[in-house]
């Protein structure tokens, strides 16, 4: 598979491009590139293409950042992100945005005036869906196809999302003749200038309804229960928001699905914390496997893991085991399990203890040894008076 050209490149703008921007150096290669200007060009076309995938990162806060941050592993792959899936239909409907109106030089597909465009016609795009879904570290660790009921608006079952009465027509707007678009020519003095912009009886549709469904009242939606299926992939973190491209509310009139957002809560867990890609743990061991060794067990996600104790180890050492944390949501390997391990000091004991233990005290080995300084405590002391 070709390596894909960095974005930023592709538009020819800087990192810290604005908004203003990135429109303006899209706008300019979209007009270069445009199939109605190459015809038959497949070169043409697949830059086309590829300048539309990087304005429809580049303009979107969330996947701006991700790309930023991640680069390409960030937006492919992932629900609602990235581009290499983008049709021309899709391509076509940021133009509404770019060039405004409902037209731009005669050109076939820069319709707008509403959230997408088909053969120079508005049509209308269902709003977004924003759900919370919970998980567990177990969920994240694995991924999880999740089922969710949520009411939405749906297509109309009685007039099958056209708005129309059954056995009533559309037909033509009569102020835009179907074309869903008003074209006025001003003097100027420069010149003739011609105008176009979206049709204001027909609303862009280019099409009017002579009787109305009284379902949905000409809508095409109406308010539904339904059950939705995602997956969520492995290693997704509190707080990140994934778009599901089509699950969104109905768009009026056959028009085209929003997105499902789905903004992620990650639940606290028994025995762990998370820190990024690893999972931290803490236990206990007494202070006779302390000072001897001994071979301990830990919860993992996976089930359980065993490691050894050294002998004389101090209070709060910290073990690493490595690939036993989460999976990166990229796909960049996996976290590790970091067990913090302390020293159980008992607060009472008998008197047959307290004997044993008086006994030790004038053991050298059971003595501080000065020289042994914790080092990692004095540059910590240093760093926090600096």
């Amino acid at each position: 598979m070709a390596t894909k050209r960095d974005y930023y490149e592709i538009l020819g703008v800087s990192k810290s491009a604005s908004d203003e921007e990135l429109k303006k150096a899209y706008r300019k290669l979209a007009l270069k590139f445009h199939p109605d200007r190459n015809p038959d060009d497949k070169e043409a076309e697949e830059k086309f293409k590829e300048a539309a995938e990087a304005y429809e990162v580049l303009s979107n806060k969330d996947k701006r950042a991700r790309y930023d941050q991640f680069g390409h592993a960030g937006v492919d792959g992932q629900p609602g992100f990235g581009g290499g899936n983008m049709n021309m239909d899709d391509i076509f409907s940021m133009f509404g945005d770019i060039f405004g109106g409902g037209g731009f030089g005669g050109f076939s597909g820069f319709g707008g005036g509403g959230s997408r465009s088909r053969g120079g016609k508005r049509v209308n795009k269902g709003s977004s869906l924003r759900i919370k879904v919970k998980l567990t570290l177990e969920d994240i660790e694995k991924g999880v196809e999740k089922k969710i009921k949520v009411n939405k608006f749906v297509t109309c079952n009685s007039c099958h999302g056209s708005g129309a009465k059954s056995g009533s027509d559309m037909i033509n707007c009569t102020q835009c003749h179907g074309s869903g678009y008003i074209t006025q020519v001003q003097r100027t003095i420069l010149g003739n200038m011609q105008t176009q912009s979206v049709c204001p009886s027909c609303q862009g549709e280019g099409k009017i309804i002579k009787d109305k469904c009284p379902t949905c009242h000409g809508e095409g939606i109406v308010k539904a229960e339904e059950v939705l299926t995602i997956n969520i992939p492995a290693g997704v973190s509190d707080g990140m928001q994934l778009s599901f491209s089509g699950k969104g509310n109905a768009g009026v009139r056959n028009g085209i699905n929003g997105d499902l957002i789905v903004s992620i809560e990650e639940l606290p867990h028994e025995h762990f914390e998370r820190d990024g890609n690893n999972i931290c743990h803490q236990t206990y061991i007494t202070v006779t496997d302390a000072i001897i060794g001994t071979t301990i067990e830990v919860p993992t996600l996976g089930g359980q893991a065993k490691f050894k104790i050294e002998q004389g180890m101090s209070s709060g050492k910290v073990y690493r085991l490595r690939g036993k944390g989460l999976p990166d949501v990229n796909g960049y390997g996996r976290g590790d399990l970091l067990v913090r391990v302390d020293v159980w000091i008992p607060k009472e004991y008998t008197k047959e203890e307290k004997k044993i233990l008086e006994g030790l005290k004038d053991s050298p080995n059971f003595k501080p040894n000065p020289s042994a300084k914790d080092r990692s405590f004095f540059e910590k002391m240093k760093n926090m008076f600096s």
